[in-house]
Parts: C-alpha cells; sequence; structure tokens
C-alpha cells in the first residue's frame, strides 16, 4: 500500500477555503435574518409594541330603551253598503293619498235607489204645494166665517202632513245618496296600503269584512317606556336639552330629530313605567310600523373628552401616566388626569388632545425617550399597519 503525504501548504489551503465558506454562510444569513445580522454586530432590536389612538368623543350621559314604532294613524277599509266588488282600484303595498278611490261596489242598484227618492221627493213636493193652497183658501174663507172649523182644521192637518212628507223624501234622497257615494271606498288617510284583503266579483255585506289596511308612514310614532326615576330628566325634551337617536335593527343610526315628544299621564302601576312617545317625519322610510328599534337618549349639549384604552394607564406614587409614540417611533412619557369610564374606556381630563399613540401592549418594554416600533391596534383589536 502506498501511502501519499500531504503537504503543510495544502492542509493550510484547505482549512483556509473552509473559513472562507463558514465566513461566506454568516454573510448570507446575516442579509436573510437583519435580526441576526444586529446581533452578530452585538446590538438589540428596537421593541415592538402595539398602539391605540386617543379619541375626542362626546361622552354626555345617555340612556337606551328599546322601542316600538307604531302608526299614529291607522285605518281598517270595511264597506258600508252590500254588492258585489267592481272594481279594485289601488297597486297592493302601494302609497296611497288621502281621497283616492280604491274599491267600487256596484253601483246600478244604488243609482236607482236615488232616482226613486228624488221621484218620491218631486210626489211629495207636489202634494204640498196642493195642500197649502187649500189650507190658505180654508184660511181665508173661516176668516170670513165661510167655512167651518172642522173644515180648517183637516185643511191644517193635510198641509202640516204633506209638509212632513217633503221632509221625509228629503232625507230618503239624501240616505240613497250616501249609499250611492259609499260604493266608492276611499282612503281616509294618506299611507301605504296592504293587501286587498277581497277581491273583484265577491260579494261583501255593509260591516262585514275588511277590504284592505292603510298605515301612515309619514309622520309615524316611536313608543317606549321608561322607570320612573328616568321621567324627570326626560321633562327637558320640550326644552330641546335633551336629544335622540335611533338605533335600527341593523345596528345603523337615524339621526333624524323627532318632530314632537310627549309623555304620557299616568305611570303603569304593574312595570312601575312611564310611557314616551316621539313623532318622526320618516322622510326616508327607515321606520316600519311594527318594528322594534333602540332609542338613545342624551344632552343636546355635546361634552366632548379624550377617551383611552384602560390597559395603556400607569400608577406611580406620582399619579398616572401613559406612554405615547411619535411618527418616528420615539416614546415619550405623558402624565394624566383622569375621570371616570365611557363605553369601556377611559376618560382623561389632561395630559391629551386627542390624536395621540399610546401604548396598550408592550408596555414593560417602553421608557421616555426610547425607539421603538409600533403597530397600531383598532377598536375591534385587529392589527393595521
Amino acid at each position: 500500500m502506498q501511502v501519499v503525504k500531504v503537504s503543510k501548504r495544502v492542509i493550510i489551503r484547505n482549512f483556509v477555503i473552509a473559513m472562507l465558506c463558514v465566513a461566506f454562510g454568516w454573510y448570507l444569513k446575516a442579509k436573510i435574518t437583519p435580526q441576526g445580522s444586529m446581533m452578530m454586530g452585538g446590538a438589540q432590536g428596537a421593541a415592538h409594541v402595539l398602539v391605540e389612538e386617543a379619541l375626542l368623543k362626546d361622552v354626555s350621559p345617555q340612556k337606551q330603551y328599546i322601542a316600538a314604532v307604531e302608526p299614529i294613524k291607522s285605518v281598517n277599509l270595511i264597506p258600508q253598503v252590500s254588492g258585489y266588488i267592481e272594481k279594485v282600484l289601488f297597486q297592493e303595498g302601494s302609497i296611497v293619498q288621502e281621497g283616492d278611490v280604491l274599491f267600487i261596489i256596484e253601483q246600478d242598484r244604488y243609482l236607482a235607489n236615488v232616482d226613486l227618492a228624488k221621484a218620491a221627493l218631486t210626489s211629495a213636493q207636489a202634494n204640498f204645494v196642493r195642500a197649502e193652497r187649500d189650507y190658505n183658501r180654508q184660511k181665508a174663507l173661516s176668516t170670513k166665517q165661510y167655512a167651518s172649523k172642522s173644515t180648517l182644521d183637516t185643511a191644517e192637518s193635510a198641509y202640516l202632513q204633506a209638509k212632513a212628507a217633503v221632509a221625509q223624501a228629503k232625507a230618503n234622497l239624501e240616505l240613497a245618496q250616501i249609499d250611492l257615494m259609499h260604493t266608492e271606498i276611499k282612503a281616509p288617510i294618506s299611507g301605504k296600503i296592504g293587501k286587498a284583503l277581497v277581491t273583484e266579483g265577491n260579494l261583501v255585506s255593509s260591516n262585514s269584512v275588511t277590504l284592505a289596511r292603510i298605515v301612515q308612514n309619514s309622520p309615524i310614532r316611536v313608543a317606549f317606556s321608561v322607570p320612573d326615576k328616568d321621567h324627570y330628566a326626560l321633562k327637558t325634551f320640550k326644552s330641546g336639552e335633551l336629544r335622540t337617536r335611533l338605533s335600527l335593527p341593523d345596528n345603523s343610526i337615524l339621526e333624524e330629530n323627532a318632530l314632537s315628544a310627549f309623555i304620557d299621564n299616568e305611570i303603569n302601576p304593574n312595570t312601575a313605567t312611564l310611557a314616551v312617545y316621539l313623532e318622526y317625519e320618516n322622510s326616508s322610510n327607515q321606520l316600519i310600523a311594527g318594528n322594534y328599534v333602540d332609542v338613545i337618549v342624551s344632552s343636546a349639549n355635546e361634552t366632548k373628552q379624550v377617551i383611552i384604552n384602560p390597559a395603556a394607564v400607569m400608577q406611580d406614587a406620582n399619579g398616572a401616566y401613559v406612554f405615547t409614540v411619535n411618527d418616528e417611533g420615539l416614546v415619550t412619557e405623558q402624565r394624566v388626569k383622569l375621570d371616570g369610564t365611557f363605553e369601556g374606556k377611559q376618560i382623561v381630563l389632561e395630559g391629551l388632545k386627542g390624536g395621540e399613540k399610546v401604548i396598550v401592549n408592550g408596555l414593560q418594554k417602553a421608557k421616555d425617550g426610547a425607539s421603538v416600533r409600533a403597530s397600531l391596534i383598532s377598536d375591534d383589536s385587529k392589527e393595521a399597519k
């Protein structure tokens, strides 16, 4: 077996190549991982913290009540005369105006009744003229003592009966005309009409069935009940010191101002609550009768204060403070004066103006004058860069 001797120069060359490969590997790692590069240099990376924006918001006290939407006016259309439905003159689910003709009940019979009543009136008027002339003649003869008292009395009685017959014929004519008028069923109010409950060709009787229903949608009323202890605060409705907002079923807010408001005249003894009624124009038709909404009652005079996440507040012997971060990532300790809470947030009376970014997570890594990497989180706790 032949033994190959490796020269000292070859060994040194291989060692140098190995060291260069190791160094190149560390260089690539530093390029790919910046933190690794910083560690190689012996420097610590900037701490990562989460921040929230200090908000300037109206913190006026407010109350919230469950309320029912109800129409101020609603009408069930009920026939006043009997007959077959000849025509239905509206589109179901549409808006109708007061005075619109909606149904027509067969009119021929009622037109004939009007003609009969007119004829009866004419006959009664003719009889009255004859009776009046006879009475006047008998009265003149009686004055001259040419006619007996009994004859005059008979003529007077016939005259009065004829006069009454004319009045009765006029009343019958008016009734016939009213019945004819009721063959056209008109909308007594403006509003939204629902389904036609009786269609053409069906026989209806007087006061027997509802033909359709109209519900007023503008203006509309919102009704809710308040505990008796809240009654005195709500008295300021009329003076305009309170404002109301409506939270709709889809969680959107209707900012429309109430046209008027009134409080019921007695407390419900079973619930110890008092009913309150608000009237809205409902120009956007977002309020639907029968629906439920939340009424948010607050002061009409806004009180704006800065609010922050309570997690941002620190305490020491000198009081409360927070850490804020500017756009360059520089941390500043900010002394604050606190008040109560609003919607789960801490109210800040002094020390912040609103818009500052306060640290809420990673406070143990922060100190005054330090540099940090800050990520903004929203109120729903989702990170936003």
